[in-house]
């Protein structure tokens, strides 16, 4: 199981997605298991992963009573992964906004990283179909963070990511809790903060062609004030 890898997929109202995520996720990497993170999707997110479950072996799906924020949904999933001995654990969206055919190339980088970042703000990296307002605010983030933090990371706050098992079990993860924005940033300031070897690697990011954001006001305030919690080890 350690040459293997999990791509954890949280979902919250994915229904039109997961059919078409989970055959392409495991086409891009025949190493690549995935779980599937459930929140008890009104829309029957849940039912449909169960449905894919029963036919494709590679798949397996983590049932959650209730919504408790993307950084928990990640933590519960890479815990599940942790336990059943994969020796890479991967976090990526749901809604094709992450490139499943990047995965080879990130997983071919994390030979040499304890971490691995798909990043839109690297040489190669960019975004599509992104409105002035989301660019801005999504590039100020992670130079705000970075400067406050004192990190060269170009992309803190994507969510694209490889993890060598050891590296996870290095951040002690019951304690993070953050979620959104604020849970990527924290993720890879421990990293480093740790000694981790963290490593950028391009993207292309592609606004969700189904579905909506998760994106919220609340979401982007809570990573701007504790930015200075993590920095001030609180």
């Amino acid at each position: 199981m350690r040459e293997r890898a999990c791509v954890v997929l949280p979902t919250y109202n994915e229904r039109g997605n997961l059919e078409r995520i989970v055959p392409a996720i495991l086409a891009a990497a025949p190493e690549i298991d995935i779980l599937i993170v459930d929140d008890n999707s009104p829309d029957g997110t849940g039912q449909l992963a169960d449905e894919i479950r029963a036919r494709e072996p590679r798949v397996q799906v983590l049932h959650r009573a209730r919504k408790e924020g993307l950084g928990r949904a990640y933590v519960a999933g890479f815990q599940v992964a942790l336990r059943a001995g994969y020796g890479r654990v991967l976090s990526m969206d749901a809604d094709f906004s992450h490139d499943p055919a990047r995965l080879p190339a990130m997983l071919a980088a994390s030979r040499d990283a304890d971490i691995v970042i798909g990043s839109r703000y690297v040489a190669g990296g960019g975004t599509v179909n992104w409105g002035l307002g989301r660019r801005l605010l999504s590039k100020g983030g992670s130079l705000y963070a970075r400067t406050v933090l004192g990190i060269g990371i170009r992309d803190l706050t994507g969510g694209f990511k490889v993890f060598r098992r050891e590296a996870l079990e290095a951040l002690d993860l019951g304690t993070l809790r953050t979620t959104g924005y604020a849970f990527q940033i924290e993720l890879t300031y421990r990293a480093i903060r740790r000694g981790l070897r963290v490593v950028e690697v391009p993207i292309v990011f592609p606004d969700r062609s189904v579905g909506k954001s998760k994106m919220s006001g609340r979401i982007f305030f809570e990573a701007v004030w504790k930015v200075w919690a993590m920095r001030f080890g609180r």
